[in-house]
C-alpha cells in the first residue's frame, strides 16, 4: 500500500534527459507510479534535438509533481548538478532517462534511511540486456515493450551487489568499496539516495563537469567524505537498460585512463581523509587498470 505524503519527507528525483524520446516516457511512468508520493520530479532538457522536452512538458501538464527545466547543452554533470542546486528534497534520486526504476524503489530507499539515519543507502540493481540478434530498431521495440523485464524471456536480466543488507559505517562502507573500486555498483548514483543536507552544505561535493566518463564516481567520492553513516539495500530497485549504442561504448582509450588516474588520486584522497590509505593502497591498481564493471 502506498504511504500517506503528509508523513513523507520529500525526496528529489533528477532526471537529465537529452534525445531521450524513445525512452522518456517509460522512466518518467515509473518514477510517477511509486509507492511514495512525495515526490518532486525534476527533468532537466539538456538541449535535446528531438521531442524529449514537449514529452516532458506534456508530463509536467498532468502531474503537478513534475518540474521541467529547459536548458543549453552541456552534459550530464552540469545537467546533475543544476537539478541538485533547483532541488528541495530532504533526500536527492537520480534516474537516466533511458532507464527505470521498480515501484517500491524510493520508499524503500526513505524507509532504510530514515530508519538507520543513513547519509546514503546504496542498493542492488537489475542489468537489462536486450536480445544482441535483433536490429538496433527491433531492440528499441522489444525494451520499450518491457515493464517488468524479469517476466521477460527475450532479455537477459542479471542483479548486481556486493554489500549484505545492513547499517554501515564509514569504514566499513570504504573496505567494502576498495574490494570492487572500479564496479559500477559503488560508482553510478542511480542505485542511491543521498541526503541532500550534504550536497548543500559542502560546495566541493558536486559532479565534475569536465569528466567525460566516471563523473558519478568523483561525485561518490566526494559524498563519502562527508557521510557518516551508510545502508546497504540488498533489494535490486533500479532497472539499468544497456546500451550498446551509447557513448560509454565508444570512449577513446586514452581519455579512459587520464579519467582514470585523475581518479586514482581521489581515491588516494579519500583514504587518506579516513586513514584507510596504508592499508588499501595497492588495491588501489585494480581500479586503474581495471575495466568499470557493471
Amino acid at each position: 500500500m502506498p504511504t500517506e505524503p503528509q508523513s513523507q519527507p520529500l525526496v528529489s528525483i533528477i532526471v537529465p534527459v537529452y534525445n531521450a524520446a524513445d525512452h522518456i516516457a517509460r522512466c518518467i511512468e515509473s518514477i510517477r507510479r511509486q509507492t511514495y508520493r512525495n515526490l518532486e520530479i525534476i527533468l532537466l532538457n539538456d538541449g535535446s534535438k528531438d521531442v524529449s522536452y514537449a514529452v516532458c512538458q506534456s508530463y509536467a501538464g498532468i502531474d503537478r509533481r513534475i518540474v521541467v527545466i529547459d536548458k543549453n547543452n552541456s552534459g550530464v554533470s552540469a545537467t546533475r548538478n543544476l537539478g541538485m542546486q533547483e532541488a528541495h528534497g530532504k533526500y536527492f534520486q537520480f534516474v537516466d532517462a533511458d532507464d527505470f526504476i521498480q515501484p517500491y524503489a524510493t520508499e524503500l530507499l526513505v524507509q532504510k534511511a530514515e530508519a538507520s539515519h543513513a547519509d546514503m543507502v546504496i542498493a542492488h540493481y537489475n542489468r537489462i540486456e536486450p536480445p544482441v540478434s535483433l536490429p538496433k530498431t527491433m531492440r528499441d521495440t522489444v525494451v520499450e515493450r518491457v515493464l517488468d523485464p524479469i517476466l521477460d524471456p527475450q532479455h537477459r536480466v542479471q542483479t548486481f551487489g556486493f554489500l549484505m543488507e545492513g547499517p554501515l559505517n564509514k569504514d566499513a562502507f570504504a573496505c567494502g568499496l576498495m574490494q570492487e573500486p572500479a564496479s559500477f555498483y559503488y560508482g553510478v548514483m542511480w542505485n542511491k539516495l543521498y541526503r541532500a543536507d550534504i550536497v548543500r552544505e559542502h560546495p566541493d561535493v558536486r559532479c565534475n563537469e569536465e569528466l567525460d566518463y566516471s563523473e558519478d564516481l568523483y561525485f561518490n567520492l566526494s559524498f563519502i567524505r562527508y557521510a557518516q553513516q551508510f545502508y546497504a539495500l540488498s533489494t535490486p530497485i533500479y532497472n539499468y537498460v544497456q546500451n550498446p549504442d551509447s557513448a560509454v561504448h565508444h570512449l577513446n582509450p586514452f581519455d579512459v585512463l587520464t579519467t582514470r588516474f585523475e581518479l586514482t588520486t581521489y581515491y588516494k584522497d579519500l583514504f587518506k581523509h579516513i586513514g584507510l590509505y596504508e592499508e588499501n593502497k595497492y588495491r588501489l591498481n585494480k581500479f586503474f587498470f581495471g575495466v568499470a564493471e557493471s
